[in-house]
C-alpha cells in the first residue's frame, strides 16, 4: 500500500459536529460508524476545484442540465463500460431514490407489484409502499462464492397478477454480487416473457473491484441487445464513486423521449431541481475523475482482503465475497447472538442491520474509512462476537 505521505485515503476530517447522518447516529458514544454507504475520505481536488469555481460565479438560481453534463456522463460510460448512449436519453435527478420513486409512479398503477431481489438496499424495499405499490421479494442464495439468482423463484414472482416492474440493483447492494451476462440476458427473457419493465440501479458500477486483474465486469443492463434491455431504465450517480452524495445528482437514461417528457411531471410537484454544484461536482468527476478512482478501487481491494481474513477468524461468522462495492455482507446466524446488531453496537462497532435489507442475521459493514480506522473496526467485531 502507498505511504501515508502521498495516500489521499491515508486520514479524513472530523465529521463531527458537520450535520454527517453517518456520525451523528453515536454521538457521545465510542462507536465507530459503519453503515450508510458513504466515504470518510475527502473528493478528489479536481471536484473541489470544480465547485469552488461555480461558488465564484456567484449566482445560484434555478438550474437545469448545464453544457456538459450529459455529454460528460456519455463519455464516462463509452470510456468505463462500452456502452454508447445519446446524451439526448439522459435526464438530471437529485438521486436514485428519487428514481426509483418516479418509476413506481410512472410504470405502475396503485395496487401493482415491483419486484426486486432480497436481500436489498433499504428503499428498494419500502418505496413501493410508499407509492401505494406491492414490493414482490425474490431472495437471492447464498453460495459458497457468489450469491446466484433464484430463477423458479423470480418466474413466480414475474407472474403475479399486477407485476409491473422489476428493479435490479446491479452491481449489488448489499452482497456486491456483479451479475454476468448470462444472468442478465436470462432476466431480460424472463422480463419480456411478463412484460416488465426494468429499472436498473447502477449506481455501484465504477466500484468493480477485480476488473483489471481478470475479475468480473460490469455490464450495463440496457447495453444488452435484448428487447427488454432497450425498453429499460437505468439509473447512475458519481455519488458512490466520489463521495458526492450530499450534493444530490444523479441521472436516469431513458429509452425514449416521450418517456421523458413524462418524467419531471411523475414527480408530482415533490422532486426538485438538481442543484448547480451538484452538477459542477458531477461533470468533474466523471471528465477528471478516473485516475483517484482506480486508487480508491485498490484501496478496497485491500480493505476487503482485511475483512475476509477477520471475519474467516471468529467463529460463526461468514462471508460471500463481493465483486464490487465498499460494503462487505457479513452471515452472522451462526455465531449463537440473538442481534447481532446489538452485539456490535455494545461492542463499540455501528454497521447496518440485516433487518432493514430483509435479511435478519446479517449486518453490512462499510470498508471505506481510512485503513488504521477499519484495523479497529475489525478489532471490535472480534470482540462482539468473542466467546462468552
Amino acid at each position: 500500500m502507498p505511504s501515508a505521505a502521498d495516500d489521499p485515503f491515508a486520514a479524513c476530517p472530523d465529521r463531527h459536529r458537520t450535520g454527517s447522518e453517518k456520525w451523528d447516529r453515536y454521538p457521545d458514544r465510542d462507536v465507530i460508524p459503519a453503515w450508510v454507504a458513504d466515504m470518510d475520505f475527502p473528493a478528489p481536488a479536481e471536484l473541489l476545484a470544480a465547485i469552488c469555481d461555480r461558488v465564484d460565479h456567484g449566482v445560484f438560481g434555478y438550474t437545469h442540465e448545464p453544457p456538459g453534463f450529459r455529454e460528460s456522463l456519455a463519455a464516462h460510460l463509452a470510456h468505463r463500460h462500452g456502452w454508447h448512449v445519446d446524451p439526448a436519453r439522459i435526464i438530471a435527478t437529485p438521486g436514485v431514490v428519487t428514481g426509483l420513486a418516479i418509476t413506481a409512479r410512472l410504470l405502475a398503477g396503485r395496487d401493482d407489484a415491483i419486484l426486486t431481489f432480497t436481500p436489498v438496499y433499504p428503499p428498494f424495499l419500502t418505496l413501493p409502499g410508499l407509492a401505494d405499490r406491492r414490493c414482490l421479494r425474490v431472495p437471492l442464495l447464498q453460495e459458497a462464492r457468489r450469491w446466484a439468482i433464484d430463477w423458479d423463484a423470480l418466474e413466480a414472482a414475474a407472474a403475479a397478477d399486477g407485476a409491473r416492474l422489476f428493479w435490479l440493483c446491479h452491481p449489488h447492494n448489499p452482497t456486491g454480487t456483479v451479475f454476468a451476462t448470462d444472468d442478465l440476458l436470462r432476466l431480460a427473457e424472463c422480463a419480456a416473457r411478463h412484460g416488465l419493465t426494468v429499472v436498473s440501479d447502477e449506481i455501484w458500477s465504477d466500484l468493480i473491484l477485480d476488473e483489471d486483474h481478470g475479475g468480473p465486469r460490469h455490464v450495463p443492463f440496457a447495453s444488452l441487445d435484448h428487447p427488454a434491455a432497450r425498453a429499460a431504465i437505468t439509473l447512475v450517480a458519481p455519488s458512490k464513486t466520489w463521495n458526492l452524495a450530499g450534493l444530490g445528482c444523479a441521472a436516469a437514461i431513458l429509452p425514449d423521449g416521450a418517456l421523458g417528457r413524462r418524467w419531471r411531471s411523475a414527480g408530482g410537484g415533490l422532486v426538485p431541481m438538481v442543484n448547480p454544484l451538484g452538477y459542477a461536482a458531477a461533470i468533474a468527476a466523471w471528465t477528471h475523475g478516473d485516475p483517484w478512482r482506480r486508487r480508491l478501487v485498490d484501496l478496497l481491494r485491500h480493505h476487503h482482503a482485511l475483512v475476509h481474513g477477520a471475519v474467516a477468524a471468529i467463529p460463526g461468522l461468514s462471508c460471500v465475497p463481493a465483486a464490487a462495492t465498499y460494503l462487505a455482507w457479513i452471515d452472522c446466524r451462526g455465531a449463537g447472538r440473538d442481534d447481532p446488531q446489538a452485539a456490535c453496537e455494545a461492542a463499540g462497532l455501528g454497521p447496518s442491520d440485516g433487518r432493514e435489507f430483509g435479511m435478519p442475521g446479517f449486518i453490512r459493514l462499510n470498508l471505506a474509512c481510512p485503513t488504521e480506522r477499519l484495523v479497529e473496526a475489525l478489532a471490535r467485531l472480534r470482540r462482539a462476537f468473542a466467546a462468552a
